[in-house]
């Protein structure tokens, strides 16, 4: 493909450090999920998708979901990113670079995307010209400065439905067949693009009438789960507030003001992304230093010591023995918030406590999983990754252009509005 027509969507990746046993292929899948049928009928906009994710943020450093693919039906593992609207697999089609997963090869349908086709014009520049009109390419760049390079592909995703309807829609995906891994690189098949964006799956399933264009997911240390659609909460429930303008591209909501142990650290009217793709939090440089200046003056006096020779994350902490859980070490750290002033009813406060900024290494310290945005090439932006939406319900509804949250329990799957 020649470069001036090549189309890169940056997307906010996974950017952690890499952590050991990230390739053990030992993670127990759990077996719950909602009850299928055989019949095609669809209620439109009637149900929601129901996806269980597995994984954590440390030490695996990812999360993943279960997906079935093709005629007949194949699992595939992929990284759900809000961050980015391409949903794409290896495949072998043949491939030319390629990371390890955990299944063999996408092998694609025969139904190619012509470069006339809507979701084809999405994906590039309103003056793109198509080398072959019978086929639409595509290239994607990840801010960890991993990409995929392939075409567009037609094929049936089965899933099944709250409602107990299973259906295979034929949805439009990429079919990468030259992919080069980034420096956060995981042992997936491919990438599940929830984002905003015409091609995302979402946003397919809307214009099929299947569901609304509603995604939420739910984290926890052991997992959690995932879901497209809008009938698994009740909205009365849920803490609101507008997405913002600015970010046509991203999940974000505007006008934050950061707060440190209930106070205002003179940080405001912040632009926060929300990123399922990211395993860790990212502030500005600015932003970064104060908070870390925060920190350590409330560490003084305190039984812990900075940890220099743990390099799992820029900035850990010891005791005098080492640490089991962030339990054993919230005491010593303070909460954090992002106060939204113009949420729906009042102001919207989101919460980050210790549990959500912090992780124990494996050498039993509690390090800050709060990185320097700046340092690794995301200048302005501030980023909530899945460290701080852990324990939460994030709901990013794309029909009312709003953001929201909840405490929750994110062990087992809502069966309709039990959250």
């Amino acid at each position: 493909m020649e470069k001036e027509k090549m189309i890169f969507m940056t997307a906010f990746v996974v950017l952690a450090v890499s952590c050991a046993g990230s390739n053990d292929q030992q993670l127990r899948l759990r077996k719950w999920g909602p009850s299928s049928s055989s019949s095609s009928k669809i209620n439109k906009f009637g149900s929601s998708i129901i996806f269980p994710l597995y994984g954590n943020v440390y030490p695996n450093g990812f999360y993943f979901v279960q997906v079935y693919l093709g005629y007949p039906p194949r699992p595939y593992f992929l990284d759900p990113d809000t961050g980015s609207d391409l949903t794409w697999l290896q495949c072998d089609a043949p491939c030319v670079r390629c990371t390890t997963g955990f299944h063999p090869l996408y092998r694609p349908s025969n139904d190619l995307v012509v470069c006339r086709d809507p979701l084809c014009a999405s994906l590039h520049p309103s003056d793109y010209k198509c080398d072959n009109p019978q086929q639409c390419d595509y290239e994607v760049e990840y801010a960890d400065g991993g990409s995929s390079l392939g075409v567009l592909v037609n094929d049936l995703f089965t899933l099944n439905l709250t409602s107990g309807v299973r259906m295979s829609p034929r949805l439009t995906l990429g079919c990468g067949y030259d992919q080069l891994p980034g420096s956060s690189d995981h042992p997936l098949d491919g990438v599940f693009g929830l984002g905003k964006g015409k091609s995302s799956i979402v946003s397919q399933l809307r214009d099929q009438g299947i569901v609304k264009n509603v995604v939420g997911h739910c984290l926890n240390a052991q997992g959690g789960f995932l879901f497209l659609g809008e009938d698994v909460y009740d909205s009365s429930r849920i803490t609101w507030t507008p997405m913002s303008r600015d970010y046509t591209k991203h999940y974000a909501a505007g006008l934050a003001e950061l707060r440190f142990g209930g106070k205002s650290t003179g940080f405001k009217n912040l632009n926060i992304i929300f990123d399922s793709g990211s395993s860790y939090t990212y502030f500005n440089s600015q932003i970064y230093h104060s908070l870390l200046s925060l920190i350590t003056k409330e560490l003084r006096g305190k039984p812990l010591k900075e940890a220099t020779d743990d390099r799992t994350l820029p900035f850990c902490w010891k005791g005098k023995k080492p640490f089991e859980s962030t339990r054993d070490v919230r005491k010593y750290f303070k909460p954090l918030a992002l106060s939204f002033p113009n949420g729906w009813r009042t102001k919207a406060q989101y919460e980050i406590s210790p549990e959500s900024y912090l992780i124990i290494s494996s050498k039993g310290n509690a390090c800050l999983g709060i990185l320097n945005g700046t340092d690794v090439g995301l200048n302005n932006f501030n980023m909530i990754g899945d460290i701080s939406m852990q324990d939460k319900l994030l709901i990013y509804d794309n029909e009312k252009q709003a953001i929201g949250w909840t405490p929750a329990n994110c062990d087992q799957p809502p069966k309709s509005n039990a959250i």
